[in-house]
């Protein structure tokens, strides 16, 4: 029987969930649970110097946003606590210290400025290399040049210092990479990687390690980024706990900027003008926003939808998934090699399909406190919905819903009369002035009543319909857009159509 899959996704708590994050994540989730697995969610929180408040419950947040919710987290705990790797200090150090034990790894007490000094003589030397590696070890203050008894009184003396893997030169170290498959690197241009901090924390290369080991990981998918480090990682999964043990990878390509020069950063957001993070985030020192996705008025069905798209596909012409879909057909061998562009105009029609697809009710909540915060109170949460079911095609990104149906609560505080006033006339006045006192006097208040009453009077006038057509549209919201018209003379009700009828008359007296 095969052991169970059990995939993580492990976050550093520094800043916003960009969009390679939040890919990583749905793509550690679909596979965890088309598997029938666990998705587990670590918190990568070594690096304290980097460390930001609040941003590992924004995390948190993106994800129950996007719906992907862990098996085991520090949010739901699990049978491998703590989930927070801070928490796990001191379970990390045995490891090193085994390394060291073995002849994997060394104590090195080299000050920041011998390290500077070693790199400024590998400078004037010309090298192609400013590593700490085997080409330069033996001539640094570490235990591997120091004897044994000089390294103890360093110890013993509380002399700050690191832990490093030692790396031999002239190998090469080789793994199957799930998307890129065999991969080869040699080990004469990979450093000797700090894997214990001066303060005892362990760096990111350990503590990966150990806790995947400890937490029984059997896959982890990450950004191709993390390619380089992949050595140093085999290396200590073969010194400390068998290969036989270690997860299966997956490196994932890179979401390219639109014109498929280089990653995709914040910056280039900025400059395109789209968001890069699934929510805003406000950086806590220099309190600036950074835009998300959900705040711009995506859905989260849409979001999930078009980063599923940013470099997999199931090998058909649909688009369009559902996250049962995205488990039900994702395949980690469909996912490309090569980085993905991202097109912010693509990613607004996956959002256009989805609020056409969804049940108004999925979103009304959020559409109503769009509403509200332009100044309209809404009171009857089944009229907003009325509303949002006659504009939602013409809806691309939430706040359209505002845009194109604000008119449903109140007169336009403009009408383009301009658009009317060239071919208007005292006969379609006159038409106009009559087609108030027949709704007057109606007691039937539809759409079909109404546009065949409108109809009927346009005859008996000798006038084409389609000649009074926009001019009504143009009294009732404003302008040359909208749905039906007769829908919405019906949806605002009698009062407030012939009101904006006589209002636009007498502008254009």
């Amino acid at each position: 029987m095969s052991k169970k899959v059990r995939v993580r996704f492990a976050p550093s708590p520094t800043g916003g969930l960009h969009l390679g994050g939040v890919r990583t994540v749905l793509f550690n989730y679909l596979f965890a649970k088309q598997q029938g697995g666990d998705f587990i969610v670590r918190i990568e929180d070594t690096d304290q110097k980097r460390f930001v408040a609040g941003a590992e419950a924004y995390i948190f947040d993106c994800l129950q946003w996007c719906g992907l919710t862990p098996d085991e987290s520090v949010v739901q705990g699990g049978p491998y606590a703590p989930y927070r790797q801070s928490e796990r200090k001191e379970l990390y150090r045995q490891y090193a210290e085994q390394l060291i034990k073995d002849g994997h790894a060394y104590y090195a007490f080299d000050t920041p400025a011998e390290i500077e000094q070693m790199r400024e003589l590998l400078k004037i030397k010309g090298s192609s290399s400013l590593q700490y590696d085997h080409a330069v070890r033996m001539n640094m203050n570490n235990s591997l040049r120091l004897l044994p008894e000089e390294t103890q009184q360093l110890l013993q003396a509380g002399t700050p210092y690191v832990i490093r893997i030692k790396i031999k030169a002239d190998e090469f170290i080789n793994f199957t990479d799930l998307i890129r498959g065999d991969i080869s690197f040699d080990t004469n241009v990979v450093d000797d990687k700090v894997l214990l901090k001066a303060d005892g924390m362990p760096t990111y290369h350990l503590a990966v390690v150990v806790d995947d080991f400890l937490m029984k990981i059997t896959h982890a998918f990450r950004g191709e980024e993390w390619l380089p480090s992949a050595p140093v990682h085999i290396l200590l999964w073969q010194y400390l706990f068998g290969l036989n043990h270690m997860p299966q990878w997956a490196h994932l390509p890179l979401i390219l900027k639109p014109d498929g020069n280089g990653k995709l950063s914040k910056r280039d957001g900025d400059r395109l003008g789209f968001p890069v993070y699934a929510m805003d985030w406000s950086d806590p020192v220099t309190h600036e926003v950074s835009k998300g996705f959900k705040e711009l008025g995506f859905l989260p069905e849409a979001f999930i939808n078009l980063l599923a798209a940013l470099g997999w596909n199931d090998g058909t012409e649909q688009e369009i998934f559902s996250m049962e879909e995205l488990i039900d057909k994702f395949s980690i061998e469909k996912v490309h090699k090569g980085g993905a562009k991202f097109d912010f105009e693509k990613a607004k029609w996956f959002n256009h399909e989805w609020i056409k697809k969804l049940e108004v009710d999925q979103y009304a909540a959020r559409v109503k406190i769009i509403f509200e915060s332009n100044g309209i109170t809404i009171s009857d949460d089944n009229y907003l919905k009325r509303v949002m079911e006659l504009v939602k095609e013409r809806c691309t990104l939430l706040p359209d819903f505002f845009t194109q149906g604000s008119f449903f609560f109140m007169a336009p505080v403009s009408v383009d009369t301009a658009a009317i006033a060239p071919k208007w006339d005292e006969k379609k006045n006159m038409f106009f002035m009559e087609l108030i006192k027949a709704w007057q006097l109606s007691t039937l208040w539809n759409a079909t009543d109404l546009e065949l009453s409108f109809k009927e009077l346009a005859a008996a006038n000798q006038l084409k319909t389609g000649e009074l057509m926009l001019p009504l549209r143009i009294m009732l919201v404003g302008g040359k857009f909208g749905p039906g018209v007769f829908e919405i003379a019906d949806a605002i009700g009698k009062e407030a159509t012939i009101k904006r009828i006589e209002h636009t008359l007498s502008l254009l007296q």
